[in-house]
């Protein structure tokens, strides 16, 4: 019998800091919309930089879900794989003290547990200012980025239930 694949939804984010939350705001609206199998492993991981390398190191897959520091329209989506991170192509990191996320995955790999694959599904925050509510694009987007996240579930074969 195959292992079924274990997948991580990761909410990175300040969730006091407004648009900075975002990730944290849509695994918030993962877990109280949907049921998930024990396969998939929702967590808010806040800033918790190398605090997020067990979590990392059980998952085959991880969806990672952030706001991204790069030029464009505020609430704009943006996807990308970790080559794109590798590349620098952008920056994870929004605030100085956050160890960034390619940091916590050579940690994982010098400990032979890295996971298979990662995507980050990114937008570009609005505001960042003390605040736990999401600015209206940004809230707008929470669902559709849910949204995505579940149709690229349902593409790897996973079934979720919706709550009543």
């Amino acid at each position: 019998m195959s292992k079924q694949k274990k997948i991580g939804i990761a909410g990175v984010g300040n969730y006091i800091l407004a648009d900075e939350g975002f990730g944290v705001h849509v695994v918030h609206y993962l877990e109280k919309h949907y049921d998930f199998p024990e396969n998939v492993d929702l967590q808010d991981v806040g800033t918790a930089g190398i605090y997020m390398a067990p979590f990392l190191e059980e998952c085959d897959l991880v969806f990672i879900v952030d706001v991204v520091d790069m030029e464009g329209e505020p609430g704009s989506f943006h996807y990308f794989g970790l080559d794109d991170v590798k590349a620098g192509n952008f920056q994870l990191r929004m605030s100085p003290h956050q160890l960034g996320l390619l940091e916590i995955l050579e940690v994982s790999k010098l400990r032979g547990a890295m996971p298979g694959e990662i995507e980050f599904y990114t937008v570009i925050p609005k505001v960042l200012e003390e605040g736990i509510e999401l600015s209206e694009i940004l809230e707008k987007r929470k669902v559709e980025v849910a949204e995505m996240l579940l149709d690229r579930l349902t593409e790897l074969g996973i079934n979720y239930t919706k709550k009543q």
